[in-house]
């Protein structure tokens, strides 16, 4: 079994006494972390028990070995225990009958079908194991976001007294036309992963451009076909009392209707009120700092976890993802050459000179630092702290910018910084300065489809505004909570720094999700705005009629992210929390108070489309006060 490791592994590069009771045995591998951590168990076999001495096999890939488990016990009671249970009690509360099934019909549909393409991607591209977890989640939400809508509206339909066919076709034509926008405005926001410079990025961009389009394509075709079925008879059976039903059919004295009336008497308080706690929520932002990734907040049982705690004690922080520095000479036999080896002394000497380096290691007799060739010398340098952490990325900064070009290498001769702080320095820099370009792209593609969907120029600028605002949210709330601590009485684990992926995902996904509500609301409006009610009417009915649903869908996308919360790796815990604060303030105070208020302030500026535009868009113009007639009836 040993020789088994060994080829599959690499081999042992080096044996090193850490101090009086600690050894090191470094094994250099070929295979990228991924591949490696498959083989941990066998190198711990391999090894076997050592007498009168206890042997931890850790590193990076042996880490992420023993961490797969964790995630994936954490994310099993995060869907079974509390996404799953809080969604079926929402969906039982808002259908009140034996309808609240089709959602979940719906996502058993979906959710196999995304996984299963998911896959066929997974066999030409390298994809995160936690795809198949975000799916899931993910998939479940969008799954009741738009069977919900679906469903209401047949519901609705259906107690006007048409016929089944008559009010299938009016479904699709107004909830499926807004759920067709819906997942369209989903999938622009999961797109922006695509376009990341970052492979495990870009796998979850594939994963989330699948799912709304699976969801919409289901949403067409499946549901109708449900609805048509069995949507009268699961409509009959009641799971509910029938006067709590027909309290909430009531769109005159309901709590939504009495809501929508309370902020069309004072738009301003509302307006200034919730914008300003927004902001206020989203000061902490000014505090934010990202970070590449860190082994903090992760189960200290795990052997891989015990084994890099001793080693950074004996050590320093950084011995598991040390600096490395490859130094190309261009030529065979240049490591030898006086000049390059006086030059590789004074970078040496920088280095020991340094605080941040704990140790410098250099054998110009072993393979590991010097290739057969002599074209290539590599000096490796363990860092005090973490490689993700504040202190060992300035030393970065100092390295490339002060101790290399001081060591005064020929001009023929290249030198490399990577390893572990330099791979983050280089991952956070690569990042961010694509990050905002591919925002803006995102913003301005999701400002056309929107202006086609409202038929307005007032409208997509404001949804847009108002994602912005209760993003910025929660990404104060993300520093508030784990930067400075605030909620390490339930659970959550504080650290200094966000790690930097976990931004950019959350935009992606709540850019998309949060407009899904949107269209939902204002779609409805424009509804009864086109059929002849004044500005007022048409943002009341539309509040009073969707309130409720984008209400529990906003709540059901909620708890799918609340469980990954009740992990136990800091990692998921910022990004569950990041998105389910996102959605909390979104469908609570963005959409039941911001966007009521601010339609009644901008009234018939609302709807307004020139003629010019309208026609390059191909949609019906709005010209301000010019509403078209209606053709059939809005159901109120």
């Amino acid at each position: 079994m040993r020789g088994a490791a060994a080829v599959e592994t690499g081999q042992l590069a080096s044996v090193t006494a850490l101090n009086a009771s600690v050894v090191s045995a470094t094994i250099v591998t070929k295979l990228d972390p991924a591949e490696a951590k498959g083989y941990t168990d066998d190198i711990r076999l391999a090894v076997g028990e050592v007498p009168n001495a206890t042997v931890y096999v850790s590193g990076q890939p042996a880490i992420e070995h023993d961490l797969d488990p964790v995630f994936e016990r954490d994310l099993r009671v995060g869907e079974l225990y509390i996404a799953v249970p809080i969604a079926l009690l929402l969906l039982i509360f808002t259908f009140g009958t034996l309808a609240f099934l089709v959602p979940f019909v719906f996502a058993l549909v979906t959710i196999p079908t995304t996984l299963g393409l998911v896959w066929v991607f997974a066999n030409v591209l390298e994809l995160n194991t936690y795809i198949t977890n975000m799916v899931s989640l993910v998939g479940l939400g969008i799954a009741v976001d738009y069977s919900l809508l679906v469903v209401y509206r047949f519901r609705e339909e259906l107690r006007a007294g048409r016929p089944k066919e008559a009010v299938i076709v009016r479904t699709m034509e107004t909830a499926g036309r807004a759920v067709v926008f819906s997942g369209t405005a989903v999938a622009i926001g999961l797109a922006l992963l695509l376009f990341m410079p970052l492979p495990f990025m870009r796998g979850f961009g594939i994963a989330g451009l699948l799912l709304p389009v699976v969801s919409v394509a289901a949403a067409l075709t499946l549901l109708p076909g449900l609805l048509f079925l069995v949507g009268e008879p699961l409509e009959r059976v009641r799971v509910l009392p029938q006067s709590l039903l027909d309290r909430r059919a009531d769109h005159e004295r309901g709590f939504w209707a009495t809501l929508a009336r309370s902020i069309m008497r004072r738009p301003k308080t509302y307006a200034i009120g919730t914008t300003a706690f927004l902001l206020l929520l989203t000061a902490p932002l000014t505090t934010i700092e990202v970070g590449p990734g860190s082994n903090t907040g992760i189960p200290e049982e795990l052997e891989a976890v015990q084994g890099l705690r001793l080693v950074s004690a004996a050590v320093g922080e950084g011995a598991l993802a040390p600096v490395e520095m490859v130094i190309d000479t261009g030529r065979s036999e240049g490591v030898r050459e006086p000049a390059v080896v006086a030059a590789t002394e004074r970078l040496v000497i920088g280095l020991v000179a340094d605080p941040e380096i704990a140790d410098v290691v250099l054998d110009p007799t072993s393979r590991r630092h010097v290739d057969e060739s002599h074209r290539y010398l590599v000096v490796s340098a363990t860092t005090e702290d973490e490689y993700g952490k504040p202190d060992s990325l300035a030393f970065v900064d100092r390295l490339r910018g002060e101790i290399v070009p001081a060591a005064r290498f020929p001009e023929s001769t290249r030198v490399y910084a990577g390893g572990g702080p330099p791979g983050g320095r280089d991952f956070l820099d690569l990042t961010y300065s694509w990050f905002p370009w591919l925002v803006l792209g995102v913003l301005a593609a999701t400002y056309v489809l929107l202006v086609r969907a409202f038929r307005s120029l007032l409208l997509p600028l404001k949804a847009i505004v108002l994602n912005l605002l209760s993003i910025g949210a929660a990404y104060g709330l993300l520093v508030l909570v784990f930067k400075h601590g605030v909620a390490e009485w339930i659970g959550l684990v504080s650290y200094d720094q966000i790690e930097g992926w976990i931004p950019v995902m959350i935009f992606a996904m709540l850019f998309g999700l949060s407009m899904d509500y949107e269209v939902f609301l204002v779609s409805r409006m424009r509804e009864e705005w086109d059929n002849g009610a004044t500005n007022e009417e048409a943002v009341v009915l539309g509040l009073t009629k969707t309130g409720r649903l984008v209400t529990a869908a906003g709540l059901v996308m909620f708890a799918a992210f609340l469980g990954l919360v009740a992990g136990s790796v800091v990692g998921l815990q910022q990004f569950g929390f990041g998105l389910a604060a996102a959605i909390l303030i979104d469908v609570t105070i963005v959409r039941a108070l911001l966007v009521p208020s601010a339609m009644k302030l901008f009234g018939k500026w609302n709807w307004w489309l020139p003629e010019g535009i309208a026609r390059i868009l191909r949609v019906e113009p709005s010209p301000l006060g010019h509403r078209r007639p209606a053709l059939q009836p809005s159901g109120h």
